[in-house]
Protein backbone atom coordinates (compact mmCIF):
# COMPACT_ATOMS: atom_id res chain seq x y z
CA UNK A 1 0.00 0.00 0.00
CA UNK A 2 1.10 3.48 -1.36
CA UNK A 3 2.44 5.88 1.93
CA UNK A 4 0.64 8.71 1.87
CA UNK A 5 1.63 12.12 0.50
CA UNK A 6 2.35 14.62 2.93
CA UNK A 7 0.23 18.09 3.02
CA UNK A 8 1.57 21.00 1.27
CA UNK A 9 1.22 24.55 2.63
CA UNK A 10 -0.13 27.51 1.34
CA UNK A 11 1.25 29.68 -0.67
CA UNK A 12 2.24 32.90 1.75
CA UNK A 13 1.17 36.34 0.68
CA UNK A 14 3.02 39.77 2.19
CA UNK A 15 2.61 42.72 1.11
CA UNK A 16 1.99 42.07 -2.74
CA UNK A 17 4.45 39.37 -2.90
CA UNK A 18 3.50 35.65 -3.32
CA UNK A 19 5.96 33.02 -2.09
CA UNK A 20 5.30 29.24 -3.60
CA UNK A 21 5.26 26.37 -1.08
CA UNK A 22 9.16 25.19 -0.66
CA UNK A 23 10.44 28.89 -2.23
CA UNK A 24 12.40 31.46 -0.73
CA UNK A 25 11.41 35.21 -2.01
CA UNK A 26 13.46 38.59 -1.24
CA UNK A 27 11.57 42.00 -1.83
CA UNK A 28 11.19 45.02 -0.40
CA UNK A 29 7.92 47.01 1.58
CA UNK A 30 7.77 50.53 0.69
CA UNK A 31 7.89 52.43 3.76
CA UNK A 32 8.14 56.47 3.17
CA UNK A 33 10.25 58.96 1.06
CA UNK A 34 13.31 61.09 1.85
CA UNK A 35 13.31 64.79 1.41
CA UNK A 36 15.52 64.71 -1.98
CA UNK A 37 12.51 61.92 -3.18
CA UNK A 38 14.33 58.25 -2.87
CA UNK A 39 11.82 56.01 -1.97
CA UNK A 40 13.02 53.99 1.73
CA UNK A 41 11.80 50.21 1.68
CA UNK A 42 11.45 47.46 4.33
CA UNK A 43 13.95 44.87 2.79
CA UNK A 44 12.17 41.12 3.45
CA UNK A 45 13.07 37.56 2.93
CA UNK A 46 10.31 35.18 3.29
CA UNK A 47 11.22 31.24 3.73
CA UNK A 48 8.00 29.41 3.06
CA UNK A 49 8.44 25.50 3.84
CA UNK A 50 6.97 23.34 1.54
CA UNK A 51 5.24 21.25 4.28
CA UNK A 52 2.70 23.32 6.77
CA UNK A 53 3.77 24.56 9.86
CA UNK A 54 4.06 27.86 12.54
CA UNK A 55 5.61 30.90 10.97
CA UNK A 56 8.02 33.03 12.67
CA UNK A 57 9.18 36.65 12.11
CA UNK A 58 13.25 37.12 12.45
CA UNK A 59 14.02 40.98 13.24
CA UNK A 60 16.68 42.85 13.53
CA UNK A 61 17.96 46.73 13.97
CA UNK A 62 15.20 48.31 15.27
CA UNK A 63 17.54 49.93 16.85
CA UNK A 64 19.86 50.77 13.47
CA UNK A 65 23.30 51.02 14.88
CA UNK A 66 22.72 47.04 16.30
CA UNK A 67 24.20 45.47 13.60
CA UNK A 68 24.45 41.91 15.14
CA UNK A 69 21.02 40.62 14.04
CA UNK A 70 21.67 41.83 10.68
CA UNK A 71 24.49 39.22 10.25
CA UNK A 72 22.24 36.78 12.63
CA UNK A 73 19.60 36.63 10.25
CA UNK A 74 22.12 36.71 7.05
CA UNK A 75 23.95 32.91 8.83
CA UNK A 76 20.17 31.93 9.54
CA UNK A 77 18.64 31.99 6.34
CA UNK A 78 21.90 30.72 4.54
CA UNK A 79 20.87 27.33 6.44
CA UNK A 80 17.58 27.06 5.92
CA UNK A 81 16.05 24.57 3.62
CA UNK A 82 12.83 25.16 1.85
CA UNK A 83 12.16 22.18 0.57
CA UNK A 84 12.15 20.21 3.64
CA UNK A 85 11.40 22.77 5.93
CA UNK A 86 7.73 23.06 7.42
CA UNK A 87 6.27 26.56 8.29
CA UNK A 88 7.95 29.60 7.45
CA UNK A 89 10.15 32.18 8.24
CA UNK A 90 9.58 36.11 7.62
CA UNK A 91 12.96 37.55 7.89
CA UNK A 92 13.41 41.84 8.66
CA UNK A 93 17.52 42.44 9.20
CA UNK A 94 16.79 46.14 9.20
CA UNK A 95 13.96 47.31 10.61
CA UNK A 96 14.34 50.48 11.49
CA UNK A 97 15.94 51.38 7.53
CA UNK A 98 16.39 55.20 8.41
CA UNK A 99 19.04 54.57 11.47
CA UNK A 100 20.72 52.04 10.18
CA UNK A 101 21.75 54.02 6.95
CA UNK A 102 22.50 56.90 9.43
CA UNK A 103 24.26 54.74 11.84
CA UNK A 104 22.00 55.71 14.68
CA UNK A 105 19.95 54.09 16.90
CA UNK A 106 16.79 56.27 16.39
CA UNK A 107 15.05 57.60 12.96
CA UNK A 108 15.49 61.62 11.91
CA UNK A 109 13.07 62.62 14.52
CA UNK A 110 15.10 61.18 17.18
CA UNK A 111 11.79 59.18 18.41
CA UNK A 112 12.87 55.47 19.52
CA UNK A 113 11.52 52.62 17.82
CA UNK A 114 11.46 50.38 20.37
CA UNK A 115 9.02 52.71 22.06
CA UNK A 116 6.93 53.19 19.06
CA UNK A 117 4.72 49.92 18.62
CA UNK A 118 2.29 49.03 17.99
CA UNK A 119 2.19 52.02 16.31
CA UNK A 120 -0.50 54.23 14.01
CA UNK A 121 -0.64 54.99 10.68
CA UNK A 122 -1.25 58.60 10.82
CA UNK A 123 1.51 59.26 13.82
CA UNK A 124 5.21 60.33 13.72
CA UNK A 125 7.38 58.40 11.49
CA UNK A 126 8.28 55.88 14.20
CA UNK A 127 4.39 55.10 14.84
CA UNK A 128 4.01 54.70 10.85
CA UNK A 129 7.23 52.54 10.86
CA UNK A 130 5.75 50.51 13.76
CA UNK A 131 2.48 50.10 12.48
CA UNK A 132 3.74 49.20 9.36
CA UNK A 133 5.79 46.48 10.51
CA UNK A 134 3.10 45.45 12.84
CA UNK A 135 0.35 44.81 9.96
CA UNK A 136 2.50 43.20 7.39
CA UNK A 137 4.92 41.22 9.40
CA UNK A 138 4.12 40.36 13.29
CA UNK A 139 0.46 39.83 13.06
CA UNK A 140 1.06 37.16 10.19
CA UNK A 141 2.94 34.80 12.82
CA UNK A 142 2.43 32.44 15.48
CA UNK A 143 6.28 33.60 16.94
CA UNK A 144 9.06 36.02 17.04
CA UNK A 145 12.29 36.64 18.09
CA UNK A 146 13.99 40.38 17.68
CA UNK A 147 17.71 40.52 17.88
CA UNK A 148 19.30 43.35 20.12
CA UNK A 149 22.71 44.29 21.21
CA UNK A 150 23.42 46.76 23.94
CA UNK A 151 23.16 50.46 23.61
CA UNK A 152 25.14 53.73 24.71
CA UNK A 153 28.84 52.06 24.79
CA UNK A 154 27.49 49.38 26.36
CA UNK A 155 28.23 45.37 25.66
CA UNK A 156 25.84 42.46 26.75
CA UNK A 157 26.39 38.74 27.37
CA UNK A 158 24.14 36.78 25.37
CA UNK A 159 21.09 36.30 26.79
CA UNK A 160 17.39 35.89 25.87
CA UNK A 161 14.43 37.92 27.80
CA UNK A 162 11.29 37.08 27.78
CA UNK A 163 8.26 36.17 29.94
CA UNK A 164 9.33 33.21 31.15
CA UNK A 165 6.02 32.84 33.15
CA UNK A 166 4.54 31.81 29.52
CA UNK A 167 4.90 28.28 29.26
CA UNK A 168 5.41 28.62 25.50
CA UNK A 169 7.96 31.19 25.86
CA UNK A 170 10.02 29.41 28.39
CA UNK A 171 10.12 26.26 26.61
CA UNK A 172 11.07 28.62 23.59
CA UNK A 173 13.89 30.60 25.79
CA UNK A 174 15.05 26.81 26.95
CA UNK A 175 15.32 25.74 23.46
CA UNK A 176 17.54 28.87 22.39
CA UNK A 177 20.18 28.17 24.71
CA UNK A 178 21.43 30.99 25.12
CA UNK A 179 23.89 31.44 28.23
CA UNK A 180 21.57 33.73 30.10
CA UNK A 181 17.78 33.62 30.17
CA UNK A 182 16.19 36.37 31.89
CA UNK A 183 12.73 37.01 33.44
CA UNK A 184 11.56 40.71 32.07
CA UNK A 185 8.47 43.08 31.98
CA UNK A 186 8.44 44.15 28.33
CA UNK A 187 9.03 47.71 28.18
CA UNK A 188 6.04 49.86 26.84
CA UNK A 189 5.73 51.00 23.55
CA UNK A 190 8.74 48.28 22.81
CA UNK A 191 8.02 45.09 19.99
CA UNK A 192 8.12 42.43 22.35
CA UNK A 193 5.28 44.04 24.18
CA UNK A 194 2.47 45.11 21.28
CA UNK A 195 3.77 41.25 19.84
CA UNK A 196 2.48 39.62 23.36
CA UNK A 197 -0.57 41.62 23.23
CA UNK A 198 -1.32 40.26 20.55
CA UNK A 199 -1.11 36.68 21.76
CA UNK A 200 2.50 35.51 19.69
CA UNK A 201 5.28 34.46 22.58
CA UNK A 202 8.32 36.61 21.49
CA UNK A 203 11.89 36.24 22.56
CA UNK A 204 14.16 39.06 23.01
CA UNK A 205 18.09 37.61 22.36
CA UNK A 206 20.61 40.88 23.73
CA UNK A 207 23.91 40.06 22.46
CA UNK A 208 27.33 42.65 22.20
CA UNK A 209 27.04 46.18 21.28
CA UNK A 210 26.40 48.96 18.82
CA UNK A 211 27.78 49.07 15.71
CA UNK A 212 30.46 46.27 15.76
CA UNK A 213 30.20 42.43 15.87
CA UNK A 214 30.94 39.73 17.75
CA UNK A 215 31.72 36.50 15.95
CA UNK A 216 31.20 34.66 19.06
CA UNK A 217 27.11 36.10 19.63
CA UNK A 218 26.21 36.13 16.30
CA UNK A 219 27.23 32.25 16.26
CA UNK A 220 25.13 32.04 19.41
CA UNK A 221 22.15 33.73 17.99
CA UNK A 222 22.28 31.61 14.61
CA UNK A 223 22.34 29.01 16.50
CA UNK A 224 19.34 29.43 19.17
CA UNK A 225 17.30 31.03 16.27
CA UNK A 226 17.64 27.28 14.32
CA UNK A 227 17.20 25.31 18.06
CA UNK A 228 13.90 27.06 18.19
CA UNK A 229 12.93 26.16 14.66
CA UNK A 230 13.29 23.26 16.02
CA UNK A 231 11.61 23.06 18.77
CA UNK A 232 8.90 24.03 17.23
CA UNK A 233 9.16 21.44 14.42
CA UNK A 234 10.06 23.36 11.73
CA UNK A 235 13.67 21.76 10.95
CA UNK A 236 14.88 17.80 11.63
CA UNK A 237 17.81 19.12 12.83
CA UNK A 238 19.70 21.56 15.65
CA UNK A 239 22.91 22.68 16.55
CA UNK A 240 23.98 20.94 19.43
CA UNK A 241 23.93 22.25 22.88
CA UNK A 242 26.68 22.39 25.57
CA UNK A 243 26.50 19.97 28.51
CA UNK A 244 25.83 23.19 30.51
CA UNK A 245 23.53 26.20 29.14
CA UNK A 246 21.48 28.67 30.46
CA UNK A 247 21.62 29.91 34.04
CA UNK A 248 18.27 31.54 34.80
CA UNK A 249 18.33 34.99 35.85
CA UNK A 250 16.05 35.84 39.25
CA UNK A 251 16.91 40.16 39.15
CA UNK A 252 19.76 42.55 37.97
CA UNK A 253 21.34 45.46 39.48
CA UNK A 254 23.51 47.98 37.46
CA UNK A 255 26.37 49.22 39.36
CA UNK A 256 26.94 52.96 38.91
CA UNK A 257 29.76 55.37 39.36
CA UNK A 258 30.19 57.04 42.47
CA UNK A 259 32.54 59.65 40.85
CA UNK A 260 32.99 61.30 37.21
CA UNK A 261 36.57 59.84 35.39
CA UNK A 262 38.27 57.30 33.67
CA UNK A 263 37.15 53.72 34.15
CA UNK A 264 39.53 51.44 34.67
CA UNK A 265 37.78 47.49 35.13
CA UNK A 266 38.79 44.20 36.27
CA UNK A 267 35.87 42.76 35.84
CA UNK A 268 34.43 41.02 32.29
CA UNK A 269 31.06 39.58 30.99
CA UNK A 270 30.41 36.17 32.52
CA UNK A 271 32.52 36.66 34.97
CA UNK A 272 31.07 35.54 38.95
CA UNK A 273 31.50 38.20 41.48
CA UNK A 274 30.95 37.90 45.02
CA UNK A 275 29.08 40.60 47.37
CA UNK A 276 31.56 43.36 47.81
CA UNK A 277 33.97 42.29 45.54
CA UNK A 278 35.61 45.45 43.45
CA UNK A 279 35.03 45.43 40.02
CA UNK A 280 36.94 48.33 38.78
CA UNK A 281 37.96 52.02 39.83
CA UNK A 282 37.11 55.34 38.65
CA UNK A 283 39.70 58.10 38.97
CA UNK A 284 40.73 61.27 37.82
CA UNK A 285 42.79 61.75 34.14
CA UNK A 286 46.59 61.00 36.45
CA UNK A 287 45.10 58.11 38.46
CA UNK A 288 44.59 60.06 41.66
CA UNK A 289 41.54 59.78 43.50
CA UNK A 290 40.65 56.46 42.54
CA UNK A 291 37.05 55.47 43.91
CA UNK A 292 36.47 51.70 43.98
CA UNK A 293 33.51 50.39 41.81
CA UNK A 294 32.02 47.61 44.40
CA UNK A 295 29.43 44.87 43.64
CA UNK A 296 26.54 45.32 45.86
CA UNK A 297 25.60 41.64 45.35
CA UNK A 298 26.83 37.97 44.02
CA UNK A 299 26.26 37.07 40.82
CA UNK A 300 27.43 36.63 37.18
CA UNK A 301 28.44 39.70 34.69
CA UNK A 302 25.83 40.33 31.93
CA UNK A 303 26.64 43.81 30.41
CA UNK A 304 29.27 46.76 31.80
CA UNK A 305 30.23 49.81 29.52
CA UNK A 306 33.09 50.06 27.34
CA UNK A 307 33.05 53.78 27.33
CA UNK A 308 36.53 54.57 29.89
CA UNK A 309 34.80 58.29 30.28
CA UNK A 310 31.67 58.04 32.77
CA UNK A 311 29.87 60.56 34.98
CA UNK A 312 28.96 60.31 38.55
CA UNK A 313 25.64 58.20 38.63
CA UNK A 314 26.27 56.18 35.27
CA UNK A 315 25.33 52.40 35.13
CA UNK A 316 28.29 50.65 34.64
CA UNK A 317 28.25 47.23 35.34
CA UNK A 318 25.28 45.14 34.80
CA UNK A 319 24.68 42.00 37.52
CA UNK A 320 22.62 39.30 37.67
CA UNK A 321 21.12 37.74 40.54
CA UNK A 322 20.93 33.47 39.97
CA UNK A 323 18.03 31.43 41.19
CA UNK A 324 18.87 28.77 43.61
CA UNK A 325 18.56 25.99 40.75
CA UNK A 326 20.67 27.77 37.98
CA UNK A 327 24.15 26.50 36.21
CA UNK A 328 25.57 29.58 36.84
CA UNK A 329 28.89 28.15 38.04
CA UNK A 330 29.03 25.47 34.59
CA UNK A 331 28.01 28.48 32.12
CA UNK A 332 30.72 30.67 33.89
CA UNK A 333 33.67 28.32 33.35
CA UNK A 334 32.32 27.70 30.03
CA UNK A 335 32.71 31.32 29.29
CA UNK A 336 36.05 31.80 30.69
CA UNK A 337 37.25 28.78 28.31
CA UNK A 338 35.93 31.00 24.96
Amino acid sequence: MAKPRAAISDPLEISGAIVPPGERERFEIPVARLPTGTSLSLPVVAVNGRYPGPTVWLSAAVHGDEVNGVEIIGQVLDRLKPKSMRGAVIATPIVNVFGFNAQSRYLPDRRDLNRSFPGSAKGSLAGRLAHLFMQEVVLRCNYGIDLHTGSNHRTNLPQIRGNLADPVTRQLAEAFAAPVIMQSGAIDGSLRRAATSAGIPTLVYEAGEPLRFDESAIQLGANGILRVMAALGMRRTSPRKKKAHSAVVESTKWVRAKASGILRLTTKLGSQVEAKQPLGVVADVFGDDAKEIISPVAGLVIGHTNNPLVQQGEAVVHIAEMMSDDHADEVAALLAEE
